[in-house]
């Protein structure tokens, strides 16, 4: 199936649907096996190991289900997975081609009708963040996902055109607000992914497709992210009324001036009801550097499985800090650090790579 065969909806999503909250359950997690070794160039060869470890951990309270290109990468990942003890039983191959593994962004985007039992998948556009140049495979997998579950494929359109949306790009309470970024989704010149799009805009796409009529617009990223601005690497949701904020203690660093701005703006924020915000401060690591660039390490690119949150440590001294927040936050599941510092040579960490397919019933 390619996108032109996707059902249409030009109105939105159908009535009752709504794109939950990553802490609600699931019924799978999607990852794409690290296939690409120029995503890690000089660093690949562990990074199939640290999948192994998320893997162990969320097959213990759901499917994962893992994109791989062919049987022969489907034998070498199962070893992998076998090697580190993961539950098998609750693995899943689906074997689609794709340009990288940053499931988060290129993978199956999922709204649900719960009280109807029902799913699909929502066919937003992949253009490989407005910056590089291998996603024709990859925009294919939300089609292709939807085939494979025999769930209805519907293309998110706006203003007569389908919209490019990445999951990164978004972090939802599941109640009706969603945040986001200026930087990632209005700048006008670099990395445009909707251009002619106004806020007005796409504050009509998150309620139309998302079910989320309330928008908090925070400003820029963080420094080394290659995405432009992605909010998930900075803020996100814990539950309905709460969101960590990474905030940078050093005055002097790249970070400070932007976030701190950040943390301004949600003062004034509003939730869907009207209400404020709670904000708790999870702090930054220290510059994470290899051969010579800047990465974009921080510990809100964490995930929330139904079994554990992992969340991504830096060998750094703000570690301990950032896990015992987080862990004071998620009374639910336990906090589970998943070593980083390889992974960020990828330009992203757990929450970049992961994608959750939310339970229906």
């Amino acid at each position: 199936m390619t996108p032109a065969a996707a059902r249409k909806v030009a109105t939105g999503l159908p009535k009752g649907f709504v794109h939950p909250a990553e802490w609600e359950p699931h019924d799978a997690t999607w990852l794409g096996w690290p296939v690409n070794a120029r995503d890690w160039p000089g660093k690949h060869g562990p990074i199939p190991w640290v999948y192994g470890e998320i893997v162990r951990h969320l097959a213990e309270g759901e499917k994962v289900r893992i994109i791989v290109p062919d049987a022969a990468t489907e034998k070498s990942a199962t070893l992998v997975l076998r090697k580190a003890h993961a539950r098998l039983a609750n693995v899943e191959f689906f074997r689609f081609p794709t340009d990288r593994g940053w499931t988060r962004d290129m993978g199956p985007i999922f709204a649900v009708n719960r009280k109807a039992r029902k799913a699909v998948v929502l066919n937003f556009r992949f253009n490989g963040w407005a910056k590089y140049p291998n996603w024709k495979k990859d925009t294919l997998t939300h089609a292709r996902a939807a085939k494979a579950l025999g769930l209805p494929l519907v293309t998110p359109e706006h203003r007569g055109r389908q919209i490019v949306l990445e999951g990164g790009a978004i972090d939802t309470n599941g109640r009706g607000t969603v945040l986001t970024t200026e930087e990632c989704l209005l700048d006008p010149a670099q990395q445009v992914r909707n251009p002619g799009f106004t806020r007005t805009d796409m504050e009509a796409v998150f309620k139309n497709w998302l079910g989320a009529p309330n928008t908090i617009w925070l400003g820029r990223g963080i420094a080394g992210d290659d995405t432009h601005g992605h909010v998930d690497d900075l803020c996100r949701f814990v539950n309905p009324t709460t969101v960590v904020l990474a905030m940078e203690r050093d005055s002097q660093d790249v970070n400070y001036a932007p976030l701190q701005e950040n943390r301004e703006r949600l003062r004034s924020a509003r939730l869907e009801d009207g209400s404020k915000l709670k904000v708790v401060e999870l702090p930054m690591p220290r510059p994470l550097m290899f051969d010579g660039v800047r990465l974009p390490a921080s510990y809100a690119n964490f995930y929330i499985g139904n079994a554990a949150v992992l969340v991504p440590p830096f060998n750094d001294p703000h570690d301990r800090e950032a896990l015992g927040i987080l862990s004071e936050l998620f009374r639910d599941r336990p906090v589970v650090g998943i070593h980083a510092v390889d992974l960020a040579w990828g330009f992203g960490t757990l929450h970049c790579l992961s994608h959750e397919q939310p339970a229906v019933g």
